[in-house]
C-alpha cells in the first residue's frame, strides 16, 4: 500500500479532555476545598434539601487534645460517605461535627506543661480564683487542638457544618448538660451512695467502664483459712441425730479455704460466699511434710471438684474425705477473720451468692463489700438478715485516695495496694506475710492475667469503697414534666432506666446487627451509673445536699434555684460554680438553711452521652437541625450515631441511658459501627514498631481520595487493615477508575444533547449498557440505604474496569473514533457514555468526593454547580432487558474463548493486534450459536473478519476448559490495511475518491471534508 497522502489523525474523533491522567490529588483536593467554602457547599446543601426528611448523622465527638490518626480518619470519612450518599439519595443529610473538650487528659497535660515541667506547686483548687484559672487554661487548650483538628477533618474532604460545631464546653451546652442532671435529680434516680468504684491511684479519681481496658498483670495469689467460729448452732439444731452432732464435732476444728489473688483485700473482708450449685466435702490432711503451711489432721472445707487442686498447690502429699457438708449446713456456720485477735474479733458470715463457681479456686470466695461490685451486691442483698443476726453491716473504708490502707485496717495502715506511679506497693506482702505469722495461710502463688488498667494512665486500678454519686438503673420513676418528647410515652410509665434501655435498644436499627445483642448484654449486667469524678476541669454535678447520718443525702429540689444556675452557666459557662460566693449567690434566700454545694464533676461520658441534648434539640444554636421529629415520635425523620466498636460501651452506651432517662427513649433511629485499623500484617499500630500510619502522609503523598478509596472498599465492620502495599494496591485501582472516567470526558467531548438517540433506536450493544445500569441502580441505592460501601466500590469497580473499559469502551473505540459523524451507532454510544458518565461519577461521589467533583467540572465548566448537589441519577426502568442480558451474557461467553486464541497468537508473535486475525468460529452448543449469529462478532471481538460455523470445529482449534461447544481457529485476515481505521479489509479502495481506506472511513472522510469546508 502505497504512503498516505494526508494525516488521517485529525479525522478521528479521538478523545479530548484536560482531566489529567496524573491526578496530583494532593495538590488539587485544596483547590476544590476552596472552591467549596468560597460557594458555601454546605448552604447550598441545605437550601437544595429543605422540605425533604431528615438524616441527621450526629457527630460522636472525638477528643480535643492532638492530632487526628488513622482511626479518626476511618471514622470522619465513613461518616462524610453517610451523609453525602443519604443527601443523594434524597434526604436532607445534615453534619455539625463537635468535640468532647472536658476531663483528665487535658487537665493532665495542663498540669504538666504549666506545672510540673516547671516545678510548679499544682494550684490549690479551694482556691476559687485558682480553680476558675486552671480551668480557663484547660479551656485554651482544648480550643487550640480542636481547631488543629477541624483543619485535619476538612482535609478529608469532610462535608458539614465546619463554621458552627458544637463543643461540649460551650457555655450553652454546660447549661445543658446541668438541666440534664438536673432531671435526674428530679426524677429521683440520682443519688449519692458509698459503692465499691474502680478507681485510678495515679490519677485520684473514680472510673467509669467505658474509662477501663484489660491488659496482663501479674497478681499474688493466697489460699487462706477462715476457722469455722460457731458450729454449735447446728448441734443445737441437730436433736439427737447422730450424724449432725457428728459433722458438728468435726466442723467445729475445720476452716473454710479461700483463695483470692487480691490479699490486700483481706482486711476489708466481711463474709465468705458459697453456691448451693456446688458440692462441698470435709477434707482432713493424712499426709504433709512437717514444714508444710498444711498440717498433718487440718479439717479443710472445699468445693469437691477443686479439693485435689488445692491440695496440690498445698503441697499435701495425702488427704481424705471425712464427709459431705450440705449447703443448708454451711448457711448455719459463722467463721472466723484469719486476723482474729488483731482488731478483726467480728463475725464472719457465710452467704449464698450466684457469682460464686467451681471452675478455680476453692468453691468459696471471700467478700470484701467495700471492693468488688459481686461481693458489695451479696452483702446489700443480705444486710437486713445480718442485723437481725446482731452482725455489723456497714461497709469500711479500708483504703483512701492514695491507694494506702486505712485506721480501719489495723496492722496495716499505711501500707500502699498501688503508689503514686502505679506500681505494686508493699499491702500484698504485708498482708501475707501476717497471714503466715498468723497460721492462716496454706499456699501461695502468681497469677498473669487480664486486669483492670486506666486507658488513660495506662496503670492498674484498684477498686475501692468510696461516696460517688449514682444514676440507679433499677429505680421506678416516671419522666419530669415536660420531659418526655415521644407522644408513645405515657405520663405514668414508671419503667427502670435499665427496662427503658432494652426496651429502646430493640427498637433501634444495629448496624451490624452483631451491635444490639452487644450492647444488649452490657446494659443487662451494668452495675448503677457512676458519673462524678474527683477533678476540676468538666462540668460540675451542680445540686446542693444536705447529709444524713446513715451517710446517704438530701438533694435540694428547687426550680428557682435551679434556674439560677443554668441561666449562670449560660452567661459565664460552668465557671460559675466555682467562683467565690457561688452558693450564695445561687441559693439566694436558702443559704442560711445548711445546703452544701458538691464539687465533684460530672464524669466525661455524661458530657457526651448529653450531646443529642444540645444539638438535635437546640433549635436556637443549631438552627439547620430545628424540626427534627424522629419515627419514634411519629414522624419520618432520621438520627444516626456512628462510631467505632468500642462505644458500645461509651458513647452510645451513654447516650442511651441519658435519653432514656430524660425522654424515654433512645437518641437514635441507627447506630453504626465499624473496627479499629491494624496494620498490614494485623498488628496494633504503635510508635514503638514503626507501623504507624498517619492520614497526614497519606494526603500528602497520594491525596485524600486514596484514604477514603481503601475506607470504602474495605469491610469496616471488622478491623481494618493499612499499610504501604495495601494502599499501593488501593492508588493502582483509583488509577483504572480514573482512566475510565478520562476516556469518558474525552469521548464526550464530541457530544451534544440534541443528537441524543433514544432507547429503542439504540444497536443491542448499547441497550446491554442502559440494562446494566438499571441493575446498577437498583444494587447501589440498596447498597447505600443499607451502609454497604464496599458492596458499592465493588460493583462500580468491577463494571467499570470489566463492563465499560475491557469490553463496551474496546468495542466501540473503532466506531467513535471513525465512523461518519452521521452514524447512528456513534450518537447511540455516545448518548450512552453520557448516561453512563452521570451514574457512575455521582454514584462515586459521596466516595470519592474530590475526583468525582473534578470530573463533574471538566464535564460541565468551572461554572457548574457541584456533583454533590446532585441527587443520584433516575435511571428508567423501561432499560431493563433480561431477556438481552442473558443473550450477551452467552456473547462475551464465545467472545471469551475467541480472545483466548488471539491472546495465544499474540504471545507467539504471529499477530500483532487482534486486527490482524480472521478468527473461523466453530460452535457446535445450540444455545451459544443462536445468541452470536445476529451479532457482528468480529465487532465484538475487535477483528477485521471473523467467520461463525455451526459444527463442533477441527481436531486441532483452540477451546476454552470451561466452555463447551466453541473452537476457534485464528487464521490471519485477508486485504489490506485501512490507512484510517488500520482494519485488514478486501474492500480497501472501493470508494475512489479515497482508495486507501475501506468504504466506512470514506463516508467518514467525506462528511469530515464537508464540516470543514462549511466552516471555511
Amino acid at each position: 500500500m502505497s504512503k498516505p497522502e494526508r494525516d488521517y489523525s485529525e479525522t478521528l474523533f479521538l478523545p479530548q479532555t484536560d482531566f489529567p491522567m496524573r491526578a496530583g490529588l494532593p495538590q488539587k483536593e485544596p483547590e476544590l476545598l476552596k472552591r467549596w467554602q468560597d460557594t458555601d457547599l454546605y448552604k447550598q446543601l441545605r437550601e437544595n434539601a429543605k422540605g425533604r426528611e431528615k438524616f441527621v448523622l450526629h457527630d460522636g465527638p472525638p477528643y480535643a487534645n492532638g492530632n487526628i490518626h488513622i482511626g479518626h480518619a476511618l471514622n470522619k470519612i465513613l461518616k462524610d460517605v453517610v451523609t453525602r450518599s443519604q443527601q443523594m439519595l434524597g434526604y436532607d443529610s445534615n453534619y455539625v461535627p463537635g468535640w468532647d473538650c472536658h476531663g483528665l487528659p487535658i487537665e493532665w497535660k495542663i498540669e504538666e506543661e504549666n506545672y510540673r515541667s516547671k516545678n510548679k506547686g499544682k494550684p490549690n483548687f479551694s482556691n476559687p480564683e485558682a480553680m476558675v484559672a486552671f480551668r480557663q487554661e484547660c479551656r485554651a487548650y482544648a480550643e487550640k487542638w480542636l481547631n488543629v483538628q477541624r483543619d485535619e477533618f476538612k482535609r478529608l474532604g469532610v462535608e458539614g457544618d465546619w463554621q458552627h460545631p458544637y463543643t461540649t464546653m460551650s457555655f450553652p451546652a454546660e447549661a445543658q448538660i446541668a438541666r440534664e442532671l438536673m432531671k435526674f435529680a428530679t426524677n429521683g434516680t440520682l443519688y449519692r451512695g458509698s459503692k465499691p468504684v474502680m478507681w485510678s491511684v495515679v490519677e485520684k479519681t473514680a472510673l467509669a467502664e467505658a474509662e477501663i481496658e484489660y491488659e496482663d498483670y501479674t497478681s499474688d495469689t493466697v489460699w487462706v483459712k477462715f476457722p469455722v467460729k460457731d458450729a454449735d448452732v447446728l448441734a443445737r439444731n441437730a436433736g439427737t441425730h447422730t450424724d449432725r452432732l457428728t459433722l458438728t464435732e468435726h466442723l467445729s476444728h475445720a476452716s473454710v479455704v479461700i483463695w483470692t489473688t487480691t490479699p490486700w483485700t483481706l482486711p476489708g473482708n466481711r463474709a465468705v460466699s458459697f453456691s448451693p450449685k456446688i458440692a462441698y466435702g470435709l477434707y482432713k490432711v493424712t499426709d504433709a511434710a512437717p514444714d508444710n503451711w498444711a498440717k498433718f489432721g487440718d479439717l479443710f472445707i472445699l468445693s469437691e471438684n477443686l479439693a485435689g487442686e488445692v491440695f496440690k498447690q498445698a503441697r499435701v502429699a495425702a488427704y481424705d474425705k471425712v464427709a459431705d457438708v450440705p449447703a443448708e449446713v454451711l448457711a448455719e456456720l459463722t467463721l472466723k477473720h484469719p486476723f482474729a485477735g488483731k482488731g478483726y474479733d467480728f463475725t464472719v458470715p457465710l452467704l449464698a451468692g450466684d457469682h460464686v463457681t467451681d471452675d478455680t479456686g476453692t468453691g468459696f470466695v471471700h467478700t470484701a463489700p467495700g471492693h468488688g461490685r459481686e461481693d458489695f451486691d451479696v452483702w446489700i442483698a443480705n444486710r437486713a438478715n445480718l442485723e437481725a443476726r446482731g452482725i455489723n453491716s456497714s461497709i469500711p473504708y479500708t483504703v483512701d485516695e492514695n491507694g494506702a490502707l486505712t485506721d480501719a485496717a489495723p496492722g496495716f495502715t499505711g501500707k500502699r495496694v498501688i503508689n503514686d506511679k502505679g506500681e505494686k506497693g508493699d499491702a500484698n506482702e504485708a498482708v501475707i506475710k501476717a497471714l503466715i505469722e498468723a497460721g492462716m495461710i496454706i499456699a501461695r502463688g502468681r497469677l498473669k492475667h487480664q486486669y483492670p488498667h486506666s486507658w488513660r494512665s495506662k496503670k492498674p486500678v484498684i477498686f475501692r469503697n468510696t461516696p460517688q454519686w449514682f444514676i440507679a438503673m433499677d429505680k421506678q420513676f416516671s419522666l419530669s414534666i415536660g420531659a418526655a418528647s415521644s407522644p408513645g410515652i405515657a405520663r405514668n410509665d414508671q419503667r427502670t432506666l435499665r427496662e427503658r434501655a432494652l426496651d429502646a435498644i430493640a427498637e433501634t436499627r444495629w448496624v451490624p446487627a452483631a451491635g444490639e445483642n452487644r450492647i444488649n448484654g452490657m446494659i443487662e449486667s451494668r452495675p448503677d451509673w457512676v458519673i462524678s469524678r474527683q477533678r476540676a476541669w468538666g462540668v460540675p454535678i451542680a445540686v446542693f445536699i444536705k447529709e444524713r447520718p446513715d451517710g446517704s443525702v438530701d438533694i435540694l429540689q428547687d426550680p428557682d434555684v435551679n434556674v439560677r444556675i443554668v441561666e449562670a452557666f449560660e452567661a459565664e459557662g460552668a465557671d460559675a460554680w466555682y467562683k467565690e460566693g457561688a452558693a450564695e449567690r445561687f441559693l439566694g434566700k436558702r443559704a442560711a438553711e445548711g445546703w452544701k454545694k458538691v464539687d465533684d464533676i460530672l464524669d466525661v461520658w455524661f458530657d457526651s452521652g448529653s450531646t443529642h441534648a444540645f444539638v438535635l434539640d437546640d433549635a436556637l444554636h443549631f438552627p439547620q437541625l430545628a424540626g427534627i421529629k424522629r419515627k419514634v415520635d411519629g414522624g419520618d425523620d432520621t438520627v444516626m450515631y456512628l462510631e467505632g466498636s468500642d462505644q458500645h460501651r461509651g458513647w452510645f452506651h451513654s447516650s442511651l441511658l441519658e435519653s432514656c432517662g430524660t425522654r424515654g427513649r433512645a437518641p437514635f433511629d441507627v447506630v453504626l459501627t465499624h473496627g479499629f485499623v491494624l496494620d498490614e500484617n494485623g498488628r496494633k499500630m504503635s510508635k514503638s514498631l514503626g507501623n504507624v500510619v498517619a492520614p497526614q502522609d497519606v494526603i500528602k503523598q497520594s491525596g485524600a481520595d486514596i484514604l477514603r478509596m481503601w475506607v470504602c472498599a474495605s469491610d469496616y465492620a471488622d478491623d481494618l487493615r493499612i499499610g504501604p502495599e495495601i494502599l499501593k494496591t488501593t492508588a493502582d485501582t483509583y488509577r483504572k477508575l480514573r482512566n475510565t472516567i478520562r476516556w469518558m470526558l474525552g469521548s464526550l467531548a464530541h457530544f451534544k444533547d440534541d443528537e441524543r438517540v433514544s432507547a429503542e433506536k439504540m444497536p443491542e450493544l448499547e441497550r446491554l449498557m442502559l440494562h446494566r445500569l438499571v441493575e446498577l441502580d437498583a444494587v447501589v441505592r440498596q447498597a447505600y440505604a443499607d451502609f454497604d460501601y464496599k458492596k458499592i466500590f465493588a460493583a462500580l469497580s468491577a463494571f467499570m474496569t470489566s463492563d465499560l473499559s475491557a469490553f463496551y469502551f474496546d468495542i466501540r473505540k473503532d466506531a467513535l473514533y471513525c465512523d461518519p459523524y452521521s452514524s447512528t451507532t456513534r450518537k447511540a454510544s455516545l448518548t450512552v457514555i453520557d448516561y453512563l458518565f452521570r451514574c457512575t461519577v455521582t454514584w462515586l461521589a459521596p466516595m470519592l468526593c474530590f475526583t468525582a467533583e473534578e470530573a463533574w467540572l471538566s464535564r460541565y465548566g468551572a461554572d457548574a454547580k457541584s456533583v454533590h448537589l446532585e441527587d443520584f441519577p433516575k435511571v428508567l426502568a423501561a432499560w431493563r432487558d433480561d431477556k438481552l442480558a442473558e443473550k450477551w451474557r452467552k456473547v462475551r461467553t464465545v467472545r471469551r474463548v475467541i480472545t483466548g486464541a488471539l491472546e495465544i497468537e499474540r504471545a507467539q508473535k504471529r499477530i500483532g493486534s487482534s486486527l490482524e486475525a480472521h478468527p473461523i468460529v466453530h460452535v457446535s452448543n445450540e444455545e451459544l450459536f443462536e445468541a452470536v449469529a445476529d451479532v457482528d462478532m468480529a465487532e465484538v471481538c475487535i477483528t477485521s473478519a471473523l467467520t461463525l460455523v455451526r459444527d463442533e470445529g477441527p481436531d486441532g482449534a483452540f477451546r476454552a476448559p470451561d466452555v463447551s461447544g466453541v473452537a476457534v481457529v485464528p487464521n490471519l485476515a485477508e486485504g489490506t490495511k485501512c490507512a484510517r481505521s488500520w482494519k485488514i479489509l478486501t474492500t480497501i479502495g472501493a470508494d475512489p475518491e479515497y482508495p486507501d481506506v475501506s468504504p466506512r472511513d470514506a463516508q467518514a472522510l467525506r462528511e469530515w471534508d464537508a464540516m470543514r469546508k462549511a466552516a471555511e
